[in-house]
């Protein structure tokens, strides 16, 4: 951590989430979405402060009840107006930015692995992956959607599927498999394939807790307008500022232990946003499940949309 800086984000919700995660800005549908994972709700902070929560699957729920559990893993604008949204086994679609999904796609046949992280390159394609849920490594996969909702896959053997976002020119992929300990970097093919595969930024060791001496879980993360990569790593209550060259220039830290992704808004696109889960916790944290913000001096970049 020598040379790097090191900020200290604050709550800015309560503690609203069991399991805060994918946190989204998007002036489609005002400012800053995430999502509620467990609970299957897509959460909105209003500008006065408020915020509400739109349920989108499961069984009694608004959403579409195909019998699947309430999972809510993700959510991004779409170019045609509305959003996509991953569900347990697959994606929701909406024409409208606070409605439920009129649409869904099943892409897991196996009801053993949800979803659990996505995000969209310049392309428009949607990327999403999942996991098992007892956890089994190797069990899941990266899917590529095209306009058409047709899925390829494009990394298999995945563990824990979380952040994925591309650089500014597009020519590289930063991916998290949580299993790997660590983010990986891929080249981006002429055709928008992925290549060439290796290690970015390792997670770091952990000193405190009963996994000190473990590293910490890389999840979500994002790009801001420079090419650095925002990373999340839950366990360690840290979010790192990595540059394209592997340097690690900030550290963000929060006051919980499970910071779990992150994504730069606010009117300049210089707000860092982490949200944070109390999923499983050993001991009560006040304020874990709050989403945290902090100020940073590079901007993010508009996000993409998905072009189905």
């Amino acid at each position: 951590m020598s040379g790097a800086q090191v900020l200290t984000a604050h709550p800015i919700t309560e503690a609203l989430c069991y399991h805060g995660e994918g946190p989204v800005w998007s002036p489609t549908w005002g400012g800053l979405r995430w999502v509620d994972m467990l609970a299957g709700d897509l959460l909105t902070l209003h500008t006065d402060g408020s915020v509400t929560r739109l349920h989108v699957t499961g069984e009694g729920g608004d959403g579409p009840d195909r019998g699947w559990r309430p999972v809510a893993a993700f959510c991004r604008p779409r170019t045609r107006g509305g959003y996509v949204v991953g569900l347990e086994r697959g994606i929701g679609l909406s024409d409208t930015p606070d409605s439920a999904p009129t649409e869904v796609v099943e892409l897991w046949a196996d009801p053993g692995v949800r979803m659990n992280e996505g995000g969209c390159d310049p392309w428009g394609r949607l990327w999403a992956g999942g996991l098992a849920y007892d956890r089994t490594p190797a069990a899941s996969a990266l899917l590529c959607l095209d306009a058409e909702h047709r899925a390829v896959r494009v990394v298999d053997a995945v563990t824990t599927s979380n952040g994925i976002d591309f650089s500014p020119d597009g020519r590289l992929a930063y991916y998290n498999d949580t299993g790997t300990r660590r983010t990986d970097v891929f080249d981006v093919t002429a055709d928008g394939g992925l290549t060439n595969r290796r290690p970015f930024h390792p997670a770091p060791i952990l000193t405190t807790g009963d996994r000190a001496g473990a590293p910490a879980s890389p999840d979500g993360l994002c790009v801001d307008a420079e090419g650095n990569v925002w990373i999340a790593m839950n366990r360690a209550g840290e979010v790192h500022q990595v540059s394209p060259a592997g340097n690690l220039l900030c550290v963000v830290r929060v006051p919980v232990a499970l910071s779990t992704a992150c994504t730069l808004g606010g009117s300049d696109l210089r707000t860092l946003y982490v949200t944070t889960s109390r999923e499983n916790l050993a001991a009560p944290e006040p304020t874990a499940g709050a989403v945290f913000a902090v100020r940073v001096d590079v901007p993010g970049r508009p996000v993409r949309a998905y072009a189905g």
